[in-house]
C-alpha cells in the first residue's frame, strides 16, 4: 500500500514537473517568435536593412493580404523588393505597439509612418501614420512561413483613388441620360418651330 501511495505521490510530481516544464517551453517559443518578428520590422520597415530579409523569411512564404494577394506563395525575395520600394521613394519613421504570441503565430500592431522624397512616393504611397496588424506564423527553424496583412488603407491615398474613380464613372453614367436629354430637346424644338 505504500509504495502504491509513493508511486502515485512520484507520478504527480513528475507530471508536475512536465506540465511546468512544457508551459516554459511554449513561452521561449513564443519569445523567441516576437523577437524574430521585432526583428524583421526593424531591419526591413524601421531601418533601409533589407537585405537581411534572409534571416526571417523562408524560402517561400503563403501572404493573405487585403486586395489579391490571398493565399498566394512567393518567394522571400519579394518582402525585400517591397521594403524597397517604399524606401527608394521615401523615408518610414514606425513603432510597434504591442505584439501578442500563441504557439508559432505572432500578432503585431505597428504603426507606419512614411515620408514620401519622390513624385512617385507622393502620388503612389502619400505621407502620413498607417496602423497596421501582421500575424506571422513562423516555423520550428524561427523563418516566417504565413503572413496575413490588415492594414488600414483607409487613411491613404489609395482611398481618394477608389473615392475619384468611383465620382468619374457616376459622372459617366449621368452624362449619357443627360445627352439623350439634349439631343431629344433639339428634336422637340425643331418640331415645334415647324
Amino acid at each position: 500500500m505504500k509504495s502504491r501511495i509513493l508511486t502515485l505521490i512520484l507520478l504527480g510530481f513528475t507530471f508536475n514537473l512536465y506540465a511546468q516544464n512544457e508551459e516554459q517551453f511554449s513561452k521561449s517559443i513564443e519569445e523567441r517568435n516576437k523577437e524574430i518578428a521585432r526583428n524583421f520590422y526593424q531591419d526591413l520597415w524601421f531601418t533601409n536593412n533589407t537585405d537581411k530579409y534572409v534571416d526571417y523569411v523562408a524560402d517561400e512564404y503563403v501572404v493573405h493580404d487585403i486586395g489579391e494577394r490571398k493565399g498566394v506563395t512567393e518567394p522571400a525575395i519579394e518582402q525585400k523588393n517591397i521594403a524597397d520600394f517604399f524606401w527608394e521613394n521615401g523615408s518610414w519613421n514606425s513603432k510597434i505597439n504591442y505584439q501578442i504570441a500563441e504557439g508559432d503565430l505572432v500578432a503585431t500592431r505597428w504603426e507606419a509612418t512614411y515620408s514620401p522624397s519622390s513624385l512617385l512616393g507622393k502620388m503612389a504611397i502619400g505621407s502620413g501614420t498607417l496602423p497596421i496588424i501582421n500575424v506571422f506564423r513562423i516555423n520550428d527553424e524561427g523563418k516566417i512561413v504565413e503572413i496575413w496583412n490588415h492594414r488600414h488603407d483607409i487613411d491613404t491615398p489609395q482611398t481618394l483613388q477608389f473615392t475619384m474613380k468611383g465620382v468619374l464613372t457616376g459622372l459617366l453614367i449621368a452624362l449619357i441620360p443627360t445627352i439623350i436629354a439634349f439631343r431629344l430637346r433639339r428634336k422637340l424644338k425643331a418640331l415645334s418651330t415647324q
